[in-house]
């Protein structure tokens, strides 16, 4: 017992130590602006990995994207590899300088979005169902790195309780 939780412990603690923010990239030569970036018609593709990085699904999306001062609106459809359609619709409002507050309907904790330089973070919690019909509610870290003008790259890490159940990984690009 007091092995699983000093184990416990040092992963927190290490985890803890290896933690990177936005302002890390805010010296960088491309600098994300979401009134340029989210406004217009987007496409995104996209894979999800499970923990053994083992591709479970693919997708590909359409995102109608409206963003001013005040905030945005993301309204998403994904069509996934098992002929599934989601959508998802953002709504992001202001709340500080570069951070953004955004909710959707299966956001059960609101995003926390936050950029410097190239680079955007978001972290919510996601409720997403499940083949039996029930759902979970897994941790998003989403990062998102503008490589130019066009093109976002985005890497997301999943977890429940800390640990890490799969990751998304996808582009996004400006029509």
């Amino acid at each position: 017992m007091w092995k699983l939780i000093a184990s416990t412990a040092l992963v927190a603690l290490l985890t803890g130590c290896a933690s990177v923010t936005v302002a890390t990239y805010e010296d960088a030569d491309l600098v994300f602006d979401p009134i340029d970036f989210f406004n217009g018609p987007l496409v995104a593709e996209g894979v999800v990995r499970g923990r053994n990085g083992e591709v479970s699904r693919y997708f590909n999306a359409t995102i109608d994207a409206r963003w001013d001062e005040a905030g945005g609106v993301l309204d998403e459809v994904f069509i996934w590899s098992d002929g599934e359609r989601q959508t998802r619709v953002w709504n992001f409002e202001r709340v500080g300088e570069q951070h953004y507050r955004g909710t959707a309907g299966d956001v059960v904790k609101p995003a926390e979005m936050r950029f410097a330089g190239n680079a955007v973070n978001m972290k919510y919690v996601l409720a997403v169902p499940m083949a039996n019909g029930n759902t979970i509610n897994v941790t998003m870290d989403d990062w998102l790195y503008q490589v130019n003008d066009k093109t976002l790259i985005n890497v997301t890490q999943m977890s429940k309780f800390g640990i890490r159940v799969g990751e998304v990984v996808l582009t996004m690009r400006k029509l």
